[in-house]
């Protein structure tokens, strides 16, 4: 496992650790963050290789990030701290209009985008003129959900971070992260009642006990060079290009389970199959 991290680390890319919150970051979102990163160290460790590039520091940039369980929106907010930056989300409609923790998440800044909703392309007009102006960085998933390909390899996800980058030439870094799924388990879609709620609250325990190891790579900018928004076929191009960064380095992070994962969510559906799964 340390023989990984070493593999993914040289001097340069050494992750920067530093204040990087923003003067205008809301008093919320950093109570938010701190009490994120008591709750990260509670369960496990966090590994962070890469960096946050200092050109970028302070200018519109789009993270992308795969998705491999419930936490992982956790660790990924501690390991963004550590780089020196706290990102702002792109939420579904569900978790921001949740009550108290909804609240706290719009008084956060974060953007919001309705799924299956008519008004989905101003979400996308909405985040991408946001973007042109944002001093922190947006964090989304481009699979859209956490992947259900039996051996947690990405999806195939959507063009709609790929598009949002070349509309509003933005440039794009990307996250790997591989341990998270071990923290909590799937569970259910939707939470109902405490017979719903047991297997997150044993699973959660299970890794306080356990202590799993969260490994996280920030990836360089992407090279979307050659590609425009008005071009048929290059926002497809862009997202082949975010998603096969992002597996290149999931693949050194899990080189010790390059098939099978050793741990097993029985509760997780497994009905997709990813394109992006090294042959």
């Amino acid at each position: 496992m340390l023989t990984t991290m070493f593999a993914l680390r040289d001097h340069a890319d050494e992750p920067t650790r530093r204040n990087g919150t923003a003067p205008d970051t809301p008093r919320v979102w950093r109570a938010m963050n701190v009490i994120d990163r008591a709750l990260v160290r509670s369960v496990g460790r966090v590994e962070v290789s890469g960096s946050f590039p200092e050109e970028l520091r302070g200018k519109p940039v789009l993270v992308a990030a795969n998705h491999i369980g419930m936490f992982d929106p956790f660790v990924l907010m501690a390991a963004c701290h550590q780089v020196g930056f706290l990102p702002r989300f792109m939420l579904t409609a569900g978790l921001l209009d949740a009550p108290v923790l909804g609240y706290f998440l719009r008084r956060s800044g974060h953007l919001r985008v309705d799924r299956g909703k008519a008004n989905i392309a101003e979400a996308f007009d909405r985040a991408t003129e946001s973007l042109k102006t944002a001093r922190v960085p947006l964090l989304l998933y481009p699979e859209g959900r956490v992947s259900r390909d039996p051996r947690l390899w990405p999806e195939r996800g959507k063009t709609g971070a790929a598009r949002m980058a070349l509309h509003g030439d933005v440039p794009v870094l990307t996250i790997s992260q591989w341990g998270a799924h071990e923290a909590v388990c799937w569970g259910t879609e939707t939470v109902n009642g405490l017979s719903d709620a047991k297997p997150l609250v044993t699973s959660f325990f299970r890794a306080v006990r356990a202590r799993p190891v969260f490994k996280v790579h920030f990836g360089g900018p992407v090279d979307l060079s050659g590609l425009t928004s008005g071009k048929p076929g290059d926002a497809m191009r862009a997202h082949t290009r975010i998603m096969q960064q992002i597996t290149t380095n999931l693949v050194r992070l899990r080189a010790d389970e390059p098939d099978e994962p050793r741990f097993h969510d029985p509760t997780r559906p497994c009905d997709s199959v990813s394109p992006w799964r090294p042959r």
